[in-house]
């Protein structure tokens, strides 16, 4: 196939402050009850609380006075314990509903990115967008729960302590405010720079995923190269890179935290010296002095789950922004078909195609015309580049036409229902890929319905029942990454099975037989041209053997077609299929075993 692989994504764009709380609610809005819940319940924690500096200040009073301390000890207990189990069951509902959240979002993300139009994926790196569903998901779950709840509940415990303060003495709190605003201002200036080095660690981590996807996908190929030190350096270096942000955000968030810290430690040396000139002058009691003292530390939680909150919405926005990005990748129509739409073969033209894969690249078909009648074979044959795997690409509707039409059945591709459209077509890519799992699972990857006899014939039609016989687990063996533990020959066998189980009444073969022996590819051309009686085959094909067989050959060269008839006709009539038949047919077809496929 012609160049037009991805570039690396790039950075994700910041999004505004109402859009990204407009989608933090969309997340959030489902389970928006049982937040409240959540909330309700952490809030009575804190409000008990709240209680005890006045059960202590009534403790010291009864100090003084010599009375019974035993019901105001009994009161303390009580409140703590309820507080604290009130509390940690409200941290419990917000926990799993954020678990909640979380797989809800991993479940639309999911569903969309395997919708997504083949075009965006080669534009954006798989790796990257796994992280999108794993590690900006993760965070996504801290923001629309704790986040949200923390600032609403701070907030709340904030005014509630802040008011029982001004009651007691509204001196001390007054300079308790003055200290805690003078320094507290600090943590507005770190909030962007939280969200910044949040938001480029997170890309980091996305590009060590996508490291890591191609050195696996090519593993034997990076052994073989000795090439392990060199791609583990490559993949320690972006490592390297989200460990950097991850310090630099963490280095804010501390210093935010800290800050906190400083503010009510220093308020507390004020609130000391000053609130014990003003016992010493009988403005205020020792009891008083004491109970505000204790106040002030429990102010400490909720400004801290306010700064916490602050902290956690700038590291959420950052990752609300990734997955929204990746939400807005283009998608293909939903619903897909499992088994062949009844119909006999399939009639295909192509009227005056042009195409190219994005605008800053050529153009791969200028002008593209041909027919194919229902049924029979038809090769496409040219040199590397003329644009031949792009025809079944187009037919697939993996890429819209630039311009013209291509026809299923004298009706436009873009008219078909897509799930409709590729239920009627079997499809074997130029690399034949099969998927970890066991074998059985590959065969029926496209017809899930098939029966034991359906499986039983495609694996004789591939050549494959002598394989199933010798492995250990028959059908139920498992093949490996990528099919590794079969060979490239077996790989294309279990493919091109894979097709033929599901009927189709178009078959496209793109270099289907490249990596087989002589023996299983006579076998293999004789299931093809069994198949071609009942349904419409399309083959790219490099071999004389394959191309004599076809009932016409279509000969493309320089995104064109140029010719169109049998061997025996093209041979005499058109120099360039005379060439190509005198040279690279002829010599692949002495040298028995495939050639290299030609793009």
């Amino acid at each position: 196939m012609n160049a037009h692989g991805a570039s690396g994504t790039p950075g994700t764009p910041k999004l505004p402050a109402r859009e990204t709380w407009r989608e933090l609610y969309r997340h959030f809005r489902p389970h928006r009850w049982t937040v409240l819940l959540g909330a309700l319940l952490t809030l009575v924690g804190s409000a008990t609380a709240l209680s005890q500096p006045l059960a202590a200040k009534a403790l010291v009073e009864r100090l003084g006075g010599d009375q019974s301390i035993t019901g105001i000890l009994l009161l303390l207990t009580v409140l703590v314990v309820l507080g604290t189990a009130v509390h940690a069951v409200g941290s419990y509902v917000l926990e799993r509903t954020a678990e909640s959240v979380v797989l809800a979002a991993r479940r639309s993300l999911i569903g969309r990115l395997l919708r997504l139009r083949v075009p965006e994926v080669e534009r954006t790196q798989p790796g990257d967008l796994m992280s999108r569903i794993t590690s900006d998901t993760t965070l996504l779950r801290t923001v629309t729960t704790r986040s949200i709840v923390s600032a609403a509940n701070g907030s709340l415990t904030f005014l509630a302590t802040i008011a029982m303060m001004g009651l007691m003495d509204p001196v001390l709190l007054g300079v308790t405010l003055g200290v805690i605003v003078l320094i507290g201002g600090s943590v507005g200036f770190v909030m962007p720079k939280i969200s910044k080095a949040t938001k480029r660690s997170q890309e980091a981590v996305g590009a060590i995923s996508t490291v890591l996807e191609r050195v696996f996908g090519a593993f034997r190929t990076v052994k073989a190269s000795g090439a392990e030190a060199r791609e583990a350096a490559v993949v320690e270096a972006a490592a390297q890179e989200a460990w950097r942000h991850g310090v630099r955000s963490a280095k804010w968030q501390s210093l935010a935290q800290s800050s906190i810290g400083l503010a009510v430690q220093v308020s507390f040396l004020a609130v000391l010296g000053i609130g014990g000139a003003r016992v010493a002058s009988g403005d205020i009691s020792v009891a008083s002095l004491i109970a505000f003292l204790l106040f002030l530390f429990y102010l400490i939680d909720p400004i801290s789950e306010l700064v916490d909150a602050a902290t956690q919405y700038q590291v959420g926005s950052a990752a609300v922004a990734r997955i929204v990005e990746a939400e807005r990748l283009a998608t293909e129509e939903t619903g897909t078909g499992s088994a062949a739409v009844p119909g006999g073969p399939a009639r295909v033209a192509f009227e005056g195609v042009v195409f190219r894969y994005r605008e800053e690249l050529p153009y791969v078909h200028h002008g593209v015309d041909f027919e194919v009648p229902g049924g029979g074979m038809t090769a496409f044959v040219g040199p590397s580049g003329a644009g031949k795997t792009t025809v079944f690409g187009l037919i697939e509707r993996f890429y819209e036409v630039t311009g013209g039409r291509v026809l299923v059945d004298g009706r436009d591709v873009r008219d078909w229902p897509l799930g409709e459209l590729r239920a009627s077509i079997g499809y074997v890519e130029q690399d034949a890929p099969v998927l970890a799992g066991t074998l059985r699972e590959n065969l029926v990857f496209a017809a899930p319905d098939a029966t034991a006899a359906d499986i039983q014939e495609v694996l004789v039609k591939a050549r494959l029942d002598g394989l199933v016989e010798r492995l250990p687990d028959g059908l139920e063996t498992v093949v490996g990454h990528r099919g590794s533990k079969l060979s490239g020959g077996e790989r294309q066998r279990v493919a091109i099975a894979r097709a033929l189980l599901r009927r189709p009444r178009l078959l496209l073969l793109d270099e289907a037989t490249s990596q087989l022996d002589a023996v299983n590819e006579l076998a293999l051309r004789d299931a093809v041209a069994v198949a071609a009686r009942e349904t419409t085959v399309l083959v790219v094909a490099h071999r004389l053997s394959t191309v004599t067989m076809a009932d016409r050959i279509v000969v493309m060269d320089a995104g064109k077609v140029r010719a169109v008839g049998t061997h025996g006709e093209l041979v005499a009539g058109d120099a360039l299929y005379g060439e190509l038949a005198a040279t690279q047919f002829l010599t692949v077809a002495d040298a028995g075993p495939a050639a290299p496929a030609v793009p």
